[in-house]
């Protein structure tokens, strides 16, 4: 899609519409899904506390994360957080990788904690890969993606959006995209606040986008092609 054809509404259709402050509540997530209805998104992703009380998503997907937002957990504790979040709704689940064992080089352990994570859920449910893409040069990024590749996810992940380092870029996701070759999807998340943001990812290469200000978003694109 370019920024000629591609719509709000097909660009809700590309939206995991997310909440993850730690202060989040109940009643919160329970709004952020009926929003997420309102909006024509894919899904909503929450934390994974809270994905037993969403409610009523409707055609809306649920998903939510685990080892957030440092990746430190091991891999026991990410897996069996990933295994009870889809026990207790979750369709996909995104994870954050060790970064510290990327950065050194051990990409065999990061396949090993994605590994771990896929083999703890379900066929049907989907695995994003978070990989922190704005702490990595290059060669880091692509490792990264291959790791997650390897160990059976269906997406990798620019961003957790709380890392310092900052959140997606067009030349991160153009690079995860051509590694993966449109095998795996490529979400990016992390900072993406304008309809421009959205859209020059979306033509670098993502099928899929985490916003937090889904509908200031996509209204910046109704304003600009006169509505949905």
């Amino acid at each position: 899609m370019t920024c000629m054809t591609l719509t709000p509404a097909q660009l809700a259709l590309l939206v995991d519409h997310t909440l993850l402050k730690p202060e989040a509540t109940s009643a919160q997530v329970r709004a952020l899904a009926s929003e997420a209805q309102q909006l024509g998104v894919f899904a909503i992703c929450v934390s994974p506390s809270l994905v037993a009380e969403v409610g009523d998503t409707g055609s809306v997907a649920k998903a939510t994360v685990c080892g957030f937002p440092s990746g430190k957990h091991t891999s026991a504790v990410k897996a069996a957080e990933a295994s009870q979040a889809v026990a207790e709704g979750a369709t996909e689940v995104d994870m954050v990788i060790d970064l510290g064992r990327l950065l050194s080089g051990d990409v065999a352990a990061v396949r090993a904690d994605i590994d771990a994570v896929r083999s703890a859920m379900p066929d049907a449910a989907l695995l994003k890969v978070i990989i922190e893409s704005a702490a990595l040069d290059d060669e880091q990024v692509v490792a990264a993606c291959e790791a997650a590749e390897q160990a059976g996810a269906q997406f990798v992940k620019t961003s957790t959006g709380f890392h310092p380092a900052g959140g997606a870029s067009v030349h991160a996701v153009r690079l995860m995209a051509q590694t993966v070759g449109g095998r795996l999807g490529v979400k990016a998340s992390g900072g993406i606040r304008t309809w421009s943001d959205a859209v020059a990812l979306v033509e670098a290469g993502a099928t899929r986008l985490g916003l937090s200000g889904t509908r200031a978003v996509l209204e910046g694109g109704s304003a600009t092609s006169g509505g949905y």
